[in-house]
């Protein structure tokens, strides 16, 4: 039976793609650099600081990569805090209100950084239902490296990732997952792009189709 369920964060418990991207292109042009769609594509679950990293060996941006990560970070905060219609994805509020009703530990294990962390759950009031929330921040590596989970399993009442599950809507968080020994459940959204559910254990396409139960019991 599932005791804890970890939450990636960005595309799944909100869509905060559009702000990244927005500042992410923003700061592209900044730089003077051409990213496709490709290339941008695959940045998906990685965090910025890895980003950024990935970003200098392909394209030789210059400056220190934490300079690089501080000035895409206000772009996004800057962005985030004028947009008056993010919301959460549909149907997660009543999934996570009813895993925490049920008992379930939940904890976040998002390569965002801590500060996005906190602007989404102050903005939402989620603190309340999450005991932890690991951020890729504080990690050296990040996601398809399964650290971030095993980081979130060690956290956890139960501290077994056999009673785990994740809820993953990328394809490096679910390679995360697979390489943690770690269920995973692959949300795949009419947004996903480019991404491989092969590696997860069940998909889900709308989470207003699932409820608490649906979970505890896989």
């Amino acid at each position: 039976m599932v005791k804890t369920v970890i939450f990636d964060m960005d595309g799944v418990i909100v869509d905060t793609e559009p702000v990244h991207r927005y500042a992410y292109h923003t700061h592209f042009k900044e730089l003077g650099i051409d990213v496709s769609e490709h290339v941008y594509n695959s940045f998906t679950g990685h965090s910025t600081k890895n980003t950024y990293e990935r970003l200098k060996e392909l394209y030789d941006v210059k400056g220190e990569v934490q300079s690089l990560v501080l000035r895409k970070r206000a772009l996004f905060n800057e962005s985030f805090d004028t947009k008056p219609d993010l919301e959460l994805i549909e149907g997660v509020r009543e999934l996570i209100e009813g895993l925490h009703a049920k008992g379930i530990e939940l904890i976040v294990g998002s390569s965002a950084s801590k500060s996005t962390i906190d602007r989404v759950f102050t903005r939402f009031g989620l603190y309340p239902f999450f005991t932890h929330i690991v951020s890729g921040e504080d990690l050296p590596k990040s996601k398809p490296d399964p650290t971030i989970f095993l980081k979130a399993a060690s956290l956890a009442k139960h501290n077994a990732v056999e009673d785990c599950m994740v809820i993953e809507d990328s394809t490096n968080g679910i390679k995360a997952a697979n390489a943690a020994d770690i269920r995973v459940i692959g949300y795949k959204s009419a947004n996903s792009k480019q991404q491989d559910y092969t590696g997860a254990n069940h998909i889900v396409h709308d989470f207003r189709d699932i409820d608490a139960d649906y979970i505890i019991n896989l």
